[in-house]
């Protein structure tokens, strides 16, 4: 409190990029790389900096840049983005006394590796489309929250969609049907059940393969098995069947929030 108003201290850096190279032999699957888009926002006790403009407990942005910097460049081993949000957190809150917060966001470019000659690359990428990305809650205290997600992930079918039933009223042009073309882009998050630091397992968790996994669920559910299709009678309930497959089929996830964006509109489900 200050002068009867309650403050909070909350401040970052955004759009810091960073990117990591792993030199792997290919016999061992190649180099790997990563290209990060980060975001720290960090919760501080830091009253005097806005009472009285005494800077002495503020982290300063520039500061939070080179440490993003400084701990990939430490991360000798592969780590997938949900890793590596969590190490920033847990530094922020750990070394400065008067941090409690830390929430960090990444949005990964989509480096894949290309194929010559029907054989993987070991040093040869090409960007992808969707995006992977996640946001980390780390405070002081040990408390977690991985929330993790997939953007513009575009997918299209030509037939075995429909609408129809819907409202009618002077204002309806728009006619039922059984068939239809549909295209759309994707947008999901999904939530670990992670709720504290200590229950993070010992070994790496594969953050980046239950990513892929995601992806597959999702589109396996929207395309249907792979000679007939599956009919979709709404957007709507194409998006329920897909959230739904995603936290029946995934145990590792406890709460999954999907967005179509079809042409201007779009649809959320929680």
């Amino acid at each position: 409190m200050a002068e009867n108003f309650q403050l909070q201290g909350r401040h970052g850096k955004s759009r810091v990029r960073v990117s990591r190279v792993w030199r792997r032999p290919a016999a061992a699957g190649g180099d790997v790389i990563v290209e990060w888009n980060v975001a720290v926002s960090i919760v501080s006790d830091c009253l005097p900096s806005y009472t009285s403009s005494d800077n002495s407990a503020i982290v300063a942005t520039d500061s939070i840049k080179n440490t993003v910097y400084v701990k990939a460049k430490e991360c000798t081993e592969v780590v997938s983005m949900e890793e590596f949000a969590v190490i920033l957190g847990r530094h922020f809150t750990s070394l400065y006394p008067q941090v409690s917060e830390a929430t960090v966001t990444i949005v990964e470019r989509p480096w894949e590796r290309v194929t010559v000659d029907g054989k993987p690359h070991s040093h040869g990428f090409k960007v992808g489309v969707e995006k992977h990305s996640t946001e980390v809650i780390v405070k002081k205290s040990g408390s977690l929250r991985i929330n993790s997600g997939i953007q513009g992930y575009s997918l299209l079918k030509t037939t075995q969609s429909g609408f129809e039933g819907f409202v009618t009223d002077r204002y309806r042009l728009l006619p039922d049907t059984r068939e239809r073309i549909v295209a759309t882009e994707v947008t999901a998050w999904w939530r670990y059940p992670f709720e504290h630091v200590s229950q993070l397992p010992s070994k790496p968790f594969c953050f980046t393969q239950r990513y892929q996994d995601v992806k597959k669920v999702l589109a396996e559910t929207f395309f249907g098995p792979p000679d007939v299709g599956v009919y979709s009678p709404s957007v709507q309930n194409t998006l329920y069947l897909m959230a739904k497959e995603v936290l029946t089929r995934s145990v590792t996830l406890i709460r999954s929030s999907l967005v179509f964006s079809p042409l201007k509109y779009a649809h959320s489900f929680l």
